[in-house]
């Protein structure tokens, strides 16, 4: 369940964007009011908000990109005896409401809504233009990312959170269809870019949570992103054409707030790692002279495959979006427009990439195959799944595609059941899909 005061959670991070103030709310004995009436509280909660989301086991990154990497055959599970990430690799009926890893996705996820709209309404609590817009507009972009979370495993979710009390009344949320809820996202990803847009982040702002994530960049790349799954192609080419793709916006770790897939499934060669071209086969495989390969499964992938990318090391920072990304939404929505040449202009700059930012290059010759839309969007199809590999996204592009499904296709499920918590705990949990 969804508690607005879950935020506790975050006060031990409030320290962290205060100490070097002479005034500050001491996390262990402030209350709930004075941190929600505290600069440095809300800006704390912000920096929780993307710790909450992005560090730890239990964090939404890592369950997302390995229950996605597991579910389109992207990752193989080394040891089988980590029953419940084999459960993902197998799927079908072995994917069950207890599955710890749609939990933590559904937790993790709930509580960021929570904690954003507590920030959302009490950023109005903060006098200086700069810092308040800026506090209310991440609120915006993490509950909006929870959101989007959501919608790509499950077919129905709530985008509003309940209070305690809420719950202790017998007053519980309702869910929403998945292309609704993604339009409530939308709506606070067009609010948050029209904000920041008007009213800069202040310095103060950005000497306290920092500046890897760029958020007119990382609202507008997700609004790209949600408008492409919902099938509006104008938006969605307008929304990536707004994003500047010489900045990095990124979750950003160090040695105490670790790159959560490394150190919980890669240091130790125990738990999963990438396959041979990307899982990919047939029509889809990768060429061989693809510079992809060796930036995501290592020097030796046909002997030794090896996920490198931006899982190999404890300090390495993940991407909100990458720059590709915003180039194939482009040719994606082109080509379903049915404007072919378009399209192919777009695929063309990913396939001879040489100066991405992350490093992420193609290094391959232009597209040469059929200008047809089914050929065209294949060939988008195959260099998502390369140049996004690992980005937790494949399980919503192999359903739009119309890839083959599952009971053996190339993914294992087509949407998750309902975590145990929430049917246990809410009688608005609807049905669990078959498959």
């Amino acid at each position: 369940m969804r508690y607005k005061y879950l935020f506790i959670a975050l006060l031990p991070f409030l320290l962290v964007t205060s100490a070097c103030e002479k005034e500050y709310v001491n996390p262990n004995a402030a209350t709930s009011e004075a941190v929600l009436n505290s600069v440095d509280g809300l800006l704390g909660m912000v920096v929780g908000l993307k710790r909450s989301y992005s560090v730890g086991a239990t964090g939404a990154l890592y369950p997302t990109i390995s229950a996605n990497g597991l579910t389109t055959k992207e990752l193989y599970v080394i040891n089988t005896g980590n029953g419940e990430l084999a459960a993902l690799e197998t799927g079908g009926g072995t994917v069950g409401n207890s599955n710890s890893f749609l939990s933590n996705i559904w937790a993790s996820a709930n509580i960021v809504m929570a904690n954003s709209e507590l920030v959302i309404e009490n950023s109005s609590n903060i006098p200086d233009a700069g810092t308040a817009t800026a506090v209310k507009v991440y609120g915006h972009f993490f509950k909006a990312l929870a959101i989007g979370t959501m919608a790509q495993f499950w077919e129905q979710l709530p985008t509003e959170s309940s209070s305690a009390g809420d719950f202790l009344r017998g007053e519980f949320v309702s869910f929403k269809p998945r292309t609704q809820a993604l339009q409530d996202a939308i709506a606070l990803l067009e609010a948050g870019v029209s904000a920041i847009s008007a009213t800069p982040p202040s310095a103060y702002f950005n000497s306290k949570v920092g500046t890897a994530i760029n958020i007119a960049d990382a609202s507008n790349a997700l609004l790209a992103r949600y408008y492409n799954m919902l099938g509006n192609h104008d938006k969605a080419i307008e929304a990536a054409n707004r994003v500047n793709l010489t900045r990095k916006s990124v979750f950003a770790y160090d040695a105490l707030n670790q790159n959560p897939v490394y150190r919980t499934a890669l240091v130790n060669n125990n738990t999963y790692d990438g396959l041979y071209n990307f899982g990919l086969k047939d029509a889809l495989a990768p060429n061989s002279a693809d510079g992809r390969i060796a930036f995501y499964l290592g020097a030796n992938p046909q002997t030794n495959v090896k996920v490198q990318g931006f899982f190999t090391s404890d300090t390495k920072e993940i991407p909100v979006f990458l720059p590709g990304e915003m180039m194939l939404i482009k040719a994606e929505a082109l080509a379903r427009k049915n404007d072919i040449n378009g399209a192919i202009a777009e695929l063309n700059k990913v396939l001879t990439k040489s100066d991405d930012i992350y490093g992420v290059n193609a290094n391959l010759p232009a597209y040469s195959g059929p200008a047809t839309q089914a050929a065209v969007l294949e060939e988008i199809y195959k260099n998502r799944c390369i140049e996004m590999y690992m980005s937790g996204q494949k399980l919503e592009d192999s359903r739009r595609f119309n890839r083959p499904g599952p009971p053996s296709g190339e993914r294992t499920r087509n949407f998750y059941p309902y975590p145990l918590r929430e049917r246990d705990n809410n009688p608005n949990t609807p049905d669990d899909p078959t498959i």
